[in-house]
């Protein structure tokens, strides 16, 4: 089988699906691997290094030419797949939920698209989780982030002169990012606090260290949504929760908020208000800015300032650790495939747990129950 490894197109994004770590590995498989010339540039991938690992470089059209597989980043436009060979697989993040068009172009096309942010959160795809992976890096670039832009010193420091107190971090939304977020403002010297809606995440919480924020004997928590997601609170629980994190969030010099309800836009965490109370030059980083923000008033690659507290969020954190990234992201995709390779037809064959999970087309239709569901 020929596997197809494309340059990233979308604005911003600076990853690469296949390493020459992988390509060397798919060829072991039996495969040819096709790079587009300059696809790993911006993480520090020379085209020198695919080809030393058994890979074809050549354009985008003849990248795709006769493609079984395609792996990607973000979803590629249809229009570059316009050489793969009938029924292609592409295996990359497709966004479906905001982006429907894509996705019946792609059933259009007669492509079978997989969305590998779909991938469920059971333990044997764990090493096939892009989201845990990306999120795991996303929230200790956050922290160092914040604290570039914070004008203090995070740890406590005793000198001659006097001492300098230790900055108080807050992380809201305890899931992968949250807890590498924890344990780098820890490793940093930061008081750290954190909150979630989901109870199990207190346990989790405190064994980093961190002291546990929750509202405690209210009614109607529904935090514990499938996969390990968190889904909406009761109304009483909302106001406990928003009562809870205002006189919280006032003593905080750093918040870092991660909160995201697949298929839905990102929870507000944060009001105006909120941020009023809180001390001049304090920073808060949202790490669910792309899908609306948890922050009132966050933008996009942008730092703005609302009551003398720096507000900021990438709109693609994981693109800004591009090299290792990018090692993680192409390491999925290989667990991904190698997981359901059937060495006697030499291709993979996937099954209904997983297969039917992430697949979004097949045989010119989209055939995925989720996206079915939110028609």
């Amino acid at each position: 089988m020929k596997i197809a490894i494309l340059k990233e197109r979308a604005e911003g994004e600076s990853r690469v699906a296949a390493t020459p770590e992988t390509v060397r590995k798919f060829i072991g498989l039996g495969n040819d691997v096709a790079v587009e010339s300059g696809a790993g540039a911006a993480a520090s991938i020379a085209d020198d290094a695919y080809a030393e690992a058994g890979a074809s470089i050549g354009d985008a059209s003849a990248t795709a030419k006769d493609a079984d597989i395609v792996l990607g980043i973000q979803a590629p436009e249809v229009e570059l797949l316009a050489g793969v060979k009938p029924g292609a697989m592409v295996a990359a993040l497709f966004d479906p939920f905001q982006h429907r068009d894509r996705v019946e172009a792609y059933a259009k096309a007669g492509l079978e698209a997989l969305s590998m942010e779909f991938m469920p959160r059971i333990t044997r795809a764990q090493s096939m989780d892009v989201l845990s992976s990306q999120s795991n890096l996303a929230g200790y670039k956050a922290v160092l982030t914040a604290a570039d832009t914070y004008g203090r010193a995070f740890p406590m420091m005793m000198t001659a002169a006097g001492t300098v107190q230790a900055a108080k971090c807050f992380i809201m939304g305890v899931g992968v990012a949250g807890l590498q977020a924890i344990a780098t403002a820890r490793r940093l010297g930061a008081q750290v606090s954190a909150t979630d809606v989901r109870s199990a995440t207190k346990e989790q919480i405190e064994s980093l260290g961190a002291k546990a924020i929750f509202v405690e004997d209210v009614a109607g928590i529904e935090g514990e949504g499938s996969g390990g997601y968190a889904t909406e609170m009761s109304d009483e629980y909302k106001a406990a929760q928003a009562k809870l994190v205002s006189e919280h969030i006032a003593k905080q010099d750093i918040v870092i908020t991660t909160a995201l309800i697949p298929g839905r836009a990102a929870p507000r965490l944060i009001s105006d208000e909120q941020i009023a109370t809180m001390k001049p030059g304090s920073v808060i980083y949202d790490l669910a800015v792309a899908q609306g923000g948890n922050v009132e008033g966050s933008v996009p690659d942008d730092m703005i300032e609302r009551h003398g507290v720096k507000i900021i969020g990438y709109a693609n954190t994981p693109a800004h650790l591009a090299a290792d990234t990018s090692a993680l992201f192409a390491r999925n995709h290989f667990n991904f495939l190698s997981a359901f390779w059937d060495a006697e037809v030499g291709k993979p064959v996937l099954d209904e747990e997983i297969g039917d999970a992430i697949r979004l087309t097949m045989g010119g239709e989209v055939v995925n129950e989720r996206l079915k569901g939110a028609e």
